[in-house]
């Protein structure tokens, strides 16, 4: 299940302490952002037995954890990237307007004041 809207100090002891109560934990994942090792704010707790998640929705959903109200949901799938829209790309295609130099479209005068330029 997702558990969401986390206070950055949770730490994985404090949501079993509070989703055992609830039922067996499998597992709690606390995702960590790669650049600076802090947690992200939410996290997926395993419940050994599935029953046990809509009764944990139930009890803890806008439950007070460290100063927070958080968020508890079914954890859904993460969309599968495209193989024809690989993560480098972009969304828009090539066929937008490139407009580069802070937006200034191509052939634009602007900012060239006082410096000559030859035709």
């Amino acid at each position: 299940m997702f558990v969401g809207n986390l206070n950055y100090e949770t730490t994985q002891q404090d949501l079993e302490t509070l989703f055992s109560g609830v039922g067996p934990i499998s597992e709690v994942f606390l995702p960590t952002d790669r650049a600076t090792g802090q947690p992200r704010g939410f996290a997926f707790v395993e419940f050994t037995d599935s029953a046990t998640v809509p009764l944990a929705i139930e009890k803890l959903d806008a439950a007070e954890l460290k100063g927070r109200s958080i968020r508890v949901s079914e954890a859904r799938a993460r969309a599968p990237r495209s193989p024809d829209m690989p993560f480098e790309s972009s969304p828009w295609g090539d066929d937008r307007p490139k407009r580069g130099a802070g937006g200034k479209p191509k052939g634009s005068r602007r900012g060239l004041r006082g410096r000559k330029r030859g035709f």
